[in-house]
């Protein structure tokens, strides 16, 4: 992967792609006014990372493109300050001071969610195992400004991990976070969500595993959350029993852990 540069980015953006670039191994190329094809026929690699002012944006030329933008986790935090209710933090039973585990965070809406929900003293982890969505939430979350200070402040909190989950679950002792959740790629795609497209490129596009689920069961203290659509069979499949619904198309599965069920 190639980081740069737009062409009017300033010093402190600038500086703070090069760093990235050292950082993660990826190779760092100065713009100097040329195209992404041109950096591409020279250096022969077809993947951009760009820092913009106000923006960083993963490019695969001719294939996709995507901008981190927290999307509708911005509406949502927004709610929540209202005072209004979000049907996956009732659903978890997230609550502040909590600790979550997010094994598929693609680009972070849910864990800037649970982030907010949780606050200061909670704590969220957020896993992306594909190195691009990685790279580009890792750094979305630390350079993106909203108007809202909570939402900026909910960002900077998550601590974003490259790893597969069910690794990373494996390394975990029993009860060591409040709630595990999984939202994984749908198995069948929602039409209407065209935004959806360009992360649905990158992400993992594997399921969710029952050995995922048992090891997300031992680790939890109080649930573990999936996202799906309404009636998907993953839930049975995967031993969700409690199911939440929105007011959309999806649905959360929730399992309760041993000793702290509530009523369906």
């Amino acid at each position: 992967m190639i980081v740069t540069t737009g062409d009017k980015t300033s010093p402190h953006i600038r500086e703070r792609a090069r760093k990235m670039a050292e950082m993660f191994g990826h190779r760092f190329v100065e713009r100097q006014k040329y195209t992404l094809p041109a950096l591409r026929n020279r250096y022969g690699d077809d993947e951009f990372l760009v820092y913009r002012n106000k923006d960083v944006r993963y490019m695969k030329l001719g294939v996709t493109e995507l901008i981190y933008h927290p999307s509708m986790a911005y509406v949502r935090v927004k709610r929540l300050l209202a005072g209004e209710g979000d049907t996956m933090i009732t659903a978890s039973r997230a609550q502040p001071g909590d600790a979550v585990l997010d094994c598929t965070a693609g680009l972070g809406s849910d864990a800037l969610v649970f982030s907010h929900a949780v606050g200061e003293a909670g704590r969220v982890t957020a896993l992306e195992s594909q190195q691009a969505l990685f790279t580009l939430l890792h750094e979305g979350l630390l350079l993106y400004e909203s108007s809202i200070e909570a939402v900026n402040e909910a960002m900077r909190r998550i601590e974003v991990k490259q790893a597969d989950h069910l690794e990373w679950l494996r390394g975990l002792p029993d009860r060591a976070v409040d709630v595990v959740y999984f939202d994984p790629m749908f198995r069948e795609p929602v039409k209407e969500s065209a935004s959806i497209d360009p992360l649905r490129a990158l992400a993992h596009p594997g399921a969710v595993l029952p050995e995922a689920v048992r090891e997300a069961c031992r680790v939890a203290r109080k649930t573990v959350v999936m996202k799906e659509l309404r009636g998907s069979g993953e839930f049975a499949r995967l031993g969700f029993e409690r199911i939440v619904h929105t007011g959309t198309k999806l649905a959360y599965g929730v399992i309760d852990i041993a000793g702290n069920n509530v009523a369906n």
